[in-house]
């Protein structure tokens, strides 16, 4: 698509080579949170996977959680082995990842990104994620994510 986003178009062809099935959906500007993304789409909220990066000693960490939970950042700290978990800053999430805060998605990123998935995720057929732009989402299932990234499933809550 000549007039899509580069950043979605590089998100496609990472999807594609990881052999993603999901399709790609453009959401209106005003669809901001997992709550609208979600009345959007027509899906419950828990079936929205965001990505959440922290930053753990200057080193990058990708949460994917569902749009139900809040990440307990000393629980998920104890349970991934670290010390903190951080809220990344705008420049830490685009340098690690390559796309902005608000469409991070699970996967295009210039390097790879240690990653954790919620468990919860696993109840809901279709899980949409960020596909790499704050406008963009692609469907996608609970195994289907863990294969392409090579998530390691916990609780976040």
């Amino acid at each position: 698509m000549a007039s899509e986003h580069p950043a979605i178009r590089s998100f496609r062809d990472d999807l594609h080579r990881r052999g993603g099935s999901g399709d790609v959906v453009i959401l209106p500007d005003s669809v901001h949170t997992a709550a609208l993304a979600a009345a959007a789409l027509g899906c419950e909220i828990g079936a929205i996977a965001n990505s959440l990066v922290f930053d753990v000693d200057g080193s990058p960490v990708l949460i994917l959680t569902s749009g139900a939970h809040r990440v307990d950042t000393a629980k998920v700290a104890e349970r991934i082995g670290v010390d903190a978990l951080t809220r990344a800053t705008p420049d830490f999430v685009k340098q690690h990842t390559g796309q902005v805060i608000g469409g991070v998605s699970p996967i295009d990123h210039p390097a790879p990104v240690p990653t954790w998935i919620d468990s919860w995720l696993r109840n809901h057929e279709v899980v949409w994620a960020a596909a790499g732009h704050p406008a963009a989402v692609f469907s996608s299932t609970f195994e289907e994510l863990v294969t392409m990234t090579g998530a390691r499933e916990i609780e976040v809550a």
